[in-house]
């Protein structure tokens, strides 16, 4: 009898245990993937940042494609306040388009390809650009994780358990993911 109850007791702990490691495991999905999206956050703020800058530098050379100015100051505040990560997403592609209309803008005025502001504010989209896709790409990877473990058996009966929901990835259109703001002349 004193055998059983070993036993019991051991397929007992090692239960908890399992409860234990897959509650820990999914915890620490969860976060990994919030400090990823707020990586994504420092980014775009970068690039939020950058915009007016970059405005102004244009508006100083074409001041008469006053349309292009004001779209692009709308996409950028959309985007800076959207939360949802599929409206961000949208809001995100449609300031990338307005983007390349700036740019576009930019290419009728030598002197402003020129400029030494220009030149550095490009430099610095760029260099944004490029780490916005990286921190989407790790933000990407650790939802997946956290989404594989919240539906695999038997860890989904835990997250399902403690409440534990799929979270959305960060997708861009793949249009404008492959063509970012062409900011080298």
């Amino acid at each position: 009898m004193q055998t059983f109850y070993i036993i019991l007791l051991a397929a007992v702990f090692v239960f908890v245990l399992w409860l234990t490691g897959t509650y820990n495991g999914l915890v620490k999905r969860k976060n990994r993937a919030r400090e990823a999206w707020a990586d994504i956050e420092v980014q775009l703020k970068r690039r939020y940042n950058l915009i007016p800058n970059l405005v102004e530098v244009v508006k100083g050379y074409a001041t008469h494609e006053r349309e292009v100015f004001q779209k692009v100051t709308e996409a950028r505040t959309r985007a800076m306040g959207t939360k949802d990560t599929k409206e961000k997403a949208k809001a995100e592609n449609m300031l990338t388009e307005t983007l390349k209309s700036l740019f576009a803008v930019a290419e009728n005025y030598p002197d402003l390809k020129a400029s030494q502001n220009f030149l550095e504010l490009q430099r610095e989209l760029r260099d944004t650009e490029d780490k916005i896709q990286a921190a989407r790409r790790f933000y990407n990877t650790n939802v997946r994780d956290l989404n594989i473990k919240i539906e695999s058996v038997p860890s989904n009966v835990i997250a399902k358990m403690f409440g534990f929901k799929k979270m959305e990835l960060f997708e861009l259109e793949e249009s404008v993911a492959r063509t970012a703001p062409k900011v080298s002349f």
